[in-house]
């Protein structure tokens, strides 16, 4: 006797129309799009404002140094030459010191102090830069003036970089400000990074016999490495842009001073100090020029970042 087995064809159903997913698509879309947008139309009006001085000067305003309302001549690259050095200097101090922060909270500090250590870290990031001018004014510029200015010039004199006069205002406090600045981003992004590596890795590093040090050093950091080469990009946007901070600390003056104790001047900072009091239209319009000279920064410093960032990803094969 044979026993016949139906078998029951499911068909794939007809997807069905969901209202919240149509809505979802277009509200991401429409966001998308709008960022695009606003991009595109800041940079048309920097530019727009920009033009009278981009045809007056050329090329040219980049590789001059002369600022001066009373003539019209105006040129950028006292200003460039400020905002590089300023924003390495505070890159050379701010990520080392971030990485180990995000290294600290997320393997070696104790739980307990993790959570309010992390916290009080990312606090500094919301603390006005104004405040932040204003405590370098009064407190850690007299500070670097009295002590630690001195003490660099007495021993390390010699050296062309510490050879200038002791300053409350000048190079080395703007650098420091923007390094206040740049550690918590830094650090919080890095502290997430290396929480996000996956616990098996390094528990089988250290399993195999090495020191956490080696851990980290081979494991925790390759995994992390384009998400940190990512944080350190963003942290110097953040020293690009970062305007009334320094115009409060650096000096405001043109120059390209060889001791780092010198005042100088910034894109940013200039912005900020000269824009509301130009006296003239194409005094307005160099302004605009710096501004677009600084965006400009500040794309090229996203587009590397995202092909350094696919690189590292490419070789890593993720």
């Amino acid at each position: 006797m044979s026993t016949q087995v139906e078998t029951e064809v499911v068909l794939p159903r007809r997807a069905k129309f969901h209202l919240g997913d149509l809505a979802l698509r277009l509200v991401a879309g429409a966001a998308a799009v709008l960022v695009a947008i606003t991009l595109i139309l800041i940079a048309y009006q920097v530019a727009d404002q920009a033009s009278s001085a981009i045809s007056t000067f050329g090329l040219g305003f980049l590789t001059s140094s002369e600022w001066n309302a009373v003539t019209n001549q105006f040129g950028a690259l006292d200003l460039i030459w400020g905002t590089a050095v300023t924003s390495l200097f505070a890159l050379i101090l701010a990520v080392p010191i971030a990485i180990a922060i995000g290294l600290f909270l997320s393997e070696l500090a104790p739980r307990r102090l993790r959570a309010p250590v992390g916290a009080l870290v990312e606090l500094l990031a919301a603390i006005p830069s104004v405040v932040l001018g204003l405590w370098g004014i009064l407190v850690m510029g007299p500070f670097l003036e009295a002590h630690v200015e001195p003490w660099l010039h007495d021993h390390l004199g010699f050296i062309p970089l510490f050879s200038g006069t002791p300053s409350n205002v000048g190079l080395l406090p703007a650098c420091l400000v923007l390094t206040i600045m740049v550690v918590p981003i830094v650090a919080s992004i890095s502290r997430e990074l290396f929480d996000s590596v996956p616990g098996d890795l390094k528990a089988g590093a250290l399993a195999l016999g090495s020191t956490r040090w080696e851990m980290v050093r081979s494991v925790a950091i390759p995994q992390v490495s384009a998400g940190l080469v990512a944080a350190v990009i963003l942290g110097l946007a953040r020293a690009l842009g970062e305007a009334i901070a320094v115009s409060m600390m650096i000096g405001g003056t043109l120059g390209r001073p060889s001791s780092i104790f010198g005042s100088a001047d910034t894109l940013a900072a200039r912005l900020a100090s000269q824009y509301q009091g130009a006296a003239t239209a194409l005094q307005t319009s160099s302004l605009a020029y710096l501004a677009l000279i600084l965006l400009v920064f500040s794309l090229v410093a996203n587009f590397s970042a995202q092909l350094i960032v696919r690189r590292i990803r490419r070789r890593m094969g993720t």
